[in-house]
């Protein structure tokens, strides 16, 4: 292994002063917590009692030895594909921990929604903020003080962020993520993303629109392209949190089963009733989530991990921000090209050497942490390697020394680009972030006016009206955690991308989200403050020249906005839960601190 990359250091070390007194009294608060509520027998007998009467055949060892007693959190629903193979994992799990004198109990459930379904509608205005229910539901499953260690089960957007959360205000325990793998691969994702531009020029009918969609997403398992639940994935291998390189094995094969008996077996061994504490607040601390930035730009991850990488950051007392991402993303290469980056999904990405091989050749460059914690023995070096089955005995191999298919996946010597594809763009108008890895380097620069909308319902209405049809820098404003819930604007895509094709100069400026799988239009989003908040977008007019540049990380207006009054916010949208919601969104702080209303309102 290289000594590490300058850019790592520094970047790594500003984290670590920057956060050390939070880091200093979280670290505080989990040995106070392990010294009061690391054992469950300091509960009363009633209070025992009443948390092991359903545990059957379990009750005697949870009530009478010191054996360790597992907390299984599951974000298990069968409406979500990812999470449909989460059905049978408990029952399979507590057999797993008696092989090793421990038991599993299924601590509680959180809510996992998808933002496949609800992307472009009312529910989508829920969807950041079921991260920050799901970390209290985690919360509220672990409060009972009846576990030495967390599973959990959880993959997708929200979910995964939500989990590492709540768990980490439990730090105190082991914490080990269970993945469930992917969908085998549909059709080609070129195609699909034909047809949905086809629909969008009144090309393609609903029905022929459907039949695509069902033909891409098709079976239980994880959604293939690289968005932001496959991005999760990745992030919980290089943070050290899953058994090595356990992310995009196919659910329902044994090698998914092998993998999961080898989590609940190696979560037992790490508990404080054995030799080997890794609790997880040592494990995820200023190195661990470096890493995870690190491999989000080396493999083109979801741009929501801007928002959700310092959120699970802060729940562990370090402070994290996008000049660090920025900084880090000049220095790590784009090794890896998964749509919608490339045509490859992740079968293909892992077929090809997958995570193992893109740790591999971090580690040999330098560009992240050896010397962490992991779930694993052997640290980080563990997750350079795949696992497999021989016979029936589940074991490790190095990857292959060359990639399977260097159209995906490319050694640090020969990247696909020299950065790592996430841009910081700053100026008069804010902050936001640049996915440049999925966008043509010539449309790295738009210089255009300005056309302001206020919902994307209005874009389409305006893009259906001919409206668009020139160059233009699309405004959409008040999409802010603040103003509702920061949801995803992924209806945009296919018309901005159908302006883009006629030739026309076309970028977004916007202070919402757009989805993991954003694609090959320039982009300014999540920019903060954002336009509730008395951000610069509510002071933007139709025809204002703003520039939008990659390049140099400007994001500006040559209007002089300062005499300007704000334009009025719409009403609050109410419907499909949004009012149950006024409190999350009245307690959310800005998208680069993670915009989350309760670590904000826990001072944290």
């Amino acid at each position: 292994m290289s000594s590490l990359h300058p850019a790592v250091e520094r970047v790594t070390q500003r984290t670590i002063e920057r956060s050390k007194d939070s880091r200093r009294r979280y670290l505080d608060q989990m040995e106070r917590e392990a010294d009061a509520h690391g054992n469950r027998s300091f509960l009363g007998c009633s209070n025992l009692a009443h948390g092991f009467a359903g545990a059957e055949q379990d009750q005697p060892t949870i009530a009478f030895t010191q054996a360790a007693n597992l907390g299984i959190v599951t974000a298990y629903n069968d409406m979500l594909s990812a999470h449909q193979p989460y059905g049978r994992y408990p029952e399979a799990m507590k057999l797993y921990a008696r092989e090793v004198g421990a038991t599993a109990q299924v601590a509680g459930g959180v809510p996992a929604m998808c933002d496949g379904v609800t992307q472009g509608f009312a529910g989508m205005e829920l969807s950041l903020f079921s991260r920050d229910a799901i970390a209290q539901g985690a919360a509220i499953a672990l409060s009972h003080a009846m576990f030495d260690g967390v599973a959990l089960l959880g993959i997708c957007d929200k979910i995964v962020p939500g989990l590492v959360m709540g768990a980490l205000r439990f730090g105190h325990l082991p914490a080990v993520f269970v993945p469930g793998g992917p969908m085998p691969t549909g059709i080609g994702n070129k195609e699909k993303q034909k047809v949905r531009q086809l629909y969008a020029e009144g090309k393609a009918s609903r029905e022929e629109l459907l039949k695509s969609e069902m033909a891409s997403y098709h079976s239980p398992g994880t959604c293939t392209f690289y968005g932001t639940a496959n991005s999760n994935q990745m992030m919980m291998e290089l943070m050290g949190l899953h058994v090595p390189c356990s992310a995009f094995v196919p659910p329902g094969t044994p090698l998914r089963s092998a993998l999961t008996r080898a989590a609940v077996h190696r979560l037992a061994a790490i508990t404080r009733k054995g030799e080997d504490y890794r609790p997880m607040a040592k494990v995820v601390d200023e190195k661990a989530l470096v890493n995870a930035a690190v491999g989000l730009l080396a493999t083109g991850g979801s741009t929501n991990h801007a928002i959700h990488l310092p959120a699970m950051a802060r729940a562990a007392g370090v402070l994290i921000d996008w000049q660090d991402l920025d900084e880090l993303s000049a220095a790590v290469p784009l090794i890896a090209q998964v749509y919608p980056n490339g045509a490859a999904d992740v079968n293909h990405f892992h077929a090809a050497g997958g995570i193992g091989f893109v740790v591999r050749e971090l580690l040999g460059a330098g560009l992240i942490h050896g010397d962490i914690l992991t779930v694993s023995a052997g640290g980080m070096a563990d997750y350079a390697r795949e696992p497999v089955l021989e016979g029936e005995t589940l074991t490790w191999r190095d990857v292959p020394e060359q990639s399977g298919d260097d159209a995906i996946l490319r050694p640090v010597s020969a990247p696909f680009r020299s950065d790592g594809g996430m841009r910081l763009v700053a100026g008069s108008l804010g902050r936001g972030i640049f996915k440049t890895s999925a966008v043509d380097p010539a449309r790295w620069t738009i210089e255009a006016p300005a056309r302001v909308f206020d919902s994307q319902e209005a874009v389409q209405a305006a893009f259906k009206a001919g409206e668009l049809d020139r160059d233009v820098i699309v405004v959409v404003r008040f999409q802010g955690p603040r103003a509702n819930g920061m949801p995803e604007l992924h209806k945009l895509t296919p018309p901005l991308g159908v302006l883009q094709d006629k030739g026309f100069k076309v970028a977004l400026v916007t202070d919402g989200r757009m989805s993991g799988a954003s694609g090959k239009v320039p982009a300014a989003i999540h920019v903060t403050p954002e336009a509730l908040d008395g951000g610069p977008l509510a002071l933007l007019r139709d025809g204002d020249l703003v520039r939008l540049c990659a390049a140099s990380g400007v994001l500006e207006t040559s209007a002089d906005l300062s005499a300007r009054q704000p334009s009025p916010p719409p009403a609050p949208e109410t419907g499909m839960g949004r009012e149950l919601f006024a409190l999350y969104r009245a307690s959310a702080d800005s998208a680069e601190r993670g915009a989350s209303p309760v670590l904000a309102a826990a001072g944290l």
